[in-house]
């Protein structure tokens, strides 16, 4: 995560539309947000914005046939995409053909109870095959 970089979404009477995300992202970081979007309509993923009072933060649940796939929150700079995974389902992650990065970040993250989290930040178009892969992964351990 980028120093200085403020998670947006923080007021509950304001829900995360379309508009309201374009006017505070920038059309350039929406963009992206689109794209992260158009890859859930291609794998039948289902959205639901919440405001959740514990992170005081909207939050985004993607879920495939009831399954949650991944959180969203939303930020200054860029899109943050939460996995979590068991020891057992995030055992194949090593051998994705992704960004070095999102490995490493995965094997050095602390774990969250018995889960192991998965942290993406996406602010360019060029992020979204490595997004495709853990999505399309994550889907085949449900």
């Amino acid at each position: 995560m980028e120093p200085n970089t403020l998670q947006l979404l923080r007021n509950a009477d304001i829900a995360p539309s379309d508009d309201v995300l374009s006017n505070m992202i920038g059309k350039r970081l929406f963009t992206v947000y689109e794209g992260i979007r158009q890859l859930f309509a291609d794998m039948k993923l289902t959205e639901e914005w919440r405001f959740y009072k514990d992170g005081n933060a909207w939050l985004c649940k993607v879920q495939y046939k009831k399954k949650t796939v991944v959180w969203i929150s939303v930020w200054e700079k860029f899109i943050k995409l939460g996995f979590y995974f068991t020891s057992k389902t995030g055992s194949g992650i090593k051998d994705l053909p992704v960004n070095n990065e999102i490995k490493t970040g995965f094997e050095k993250a602390a774990p969250v109870g018995k889960l192991l989290p998965l942290t993406m930040d996406v602010n360019s178009k060029g992020q979204l095959a490595d997004l495709r892969e853990v999505l399309q992964y994550k889907i085949s351990r449900l």
